[in-house]
């Protein structure tokens, strides 16, 4: 009987996993929805935004700003973005091996490579394994461009002091619910800009400016920088409650097959200790009738 306890008591437990794992999954889908929603209306704007810094970067010299120069030192920031929060399958793990795979190889190239985190789980594992330069943890509740303008300062500033000579953005770009594969995108120097290579010229739109370019890229380059950061928040965000939603449905699945085999487990035992029961009684009454 005693087996027959301790089967019931995992099955209870199961049932009660299976409850939290149905609820955060319900709870990760309405995220989810809003995230996407969000993440979808921003990227036609994100997108003609690029459109139209590439265009404009066509017409003038690329030294006439800044964060076009390109230089020669070793000096790299990356921002890394992984979600504050767990529970999410591989969502984190597969960007942190993209991570580290980048600062072996710069590495190796005789770089130097610092690191931005955004999101607890990067800020946790690489606070011991690499130089971070800022981090910034439990954003992913709630946030808005204002948070992209802050990160975006702040490396604009390191890289205009020559504390940095490039800077990277490494993000989980979202394709759908189930599948989120790691993006490296160069911030600074500004790729592609001043320069016709890499540049689709089917989209390549001829337009009027006023002021003048130089002028208009004063102003935008900065933006540029910030547009950029905050579609990798909302891409991060949309994933990180896509890949949540998916991870607890499995895990309520699977809670369910345990119970099914338990309960199966447990009607075997219980099927056995009668039979034993019905052996010892048939055995005693032949004994008795015998007597």
């Amino acid at each position: 009987m005693a087996a027959l306890k301790d089967i019931k008591r995992k099955v209870s437990a199961v049932q009660k996993t299976k409850q939290i794992t149905r609820a955060m999954n319900m709870v990760a889908a309405s995220k989810f929805k809003n995230a996407l929603h969000r993440m979808e209306n921003f990227r036609p704007y994100a997108g003609k935004f690029l459109d139209v810094i590439n265009s404009l970067a066509l017409r003038v010299e690329p030294g006439v700003h800044p964060l076009l120069t390109v230089r020669d030192g070793g000096k790299i920031t990356a921002i890394c973005m992984t979600s504050d929060r767990g529970l999410c399958g591989g969502f984190n793990s597969n960007l942190i091996k993209y991570v580290e795979r980048f600062i072996r190889e710069k590495t190796r190239e005789g770089k130097e490579v610092k690191l931005i985190t955004v999101g607890r789980k990067g800020r946790d594992y690489f606070r011991r394994k690499a130089e971070l330069k800022d981090e910034y943890v439990d954003v992913f509740g709630r946030f808005t461009m204002d948070l992209a303008g802050e990160i975006a300062a702040g490396v604009i500033d390191s890289f205009l002091a020559g504390d940095c000579d490039e800077l990277y953005l490494i993000n989980n770009q979202f394709l759908n619910v189930s599948v989120q594969k790691a993006a490296l995108v160069r911030i600074l120097p500004v790729p592609s800009l001043g320069t016709t290579e890499a540049l689709d010229h089917d989209r390549t739109v001829e337009y009027l400016y006023e002021p003048s370019a130089p002028a208009l890229l004063e102003q935008l380059l900065p933006r540029y920088v910030r547009v950029l950061i905050y579609r990798a928040l909302l891409e991060t965000s949309a994933g990180e409650n896509g890949a949540r939603m998916v991870a607890m449905d499995n895990a309520t699945r699977n809670c369910e097959e345990m119970i099914q085999s338990l309960t199966l487990k447990y009607n075997k035992a219980r099927q056995a200790a009668i039979t034993a029961e019905l052996m010892d009684i048939v055995g005693g009454t032949e004994a008795l009738a015998k007597g």
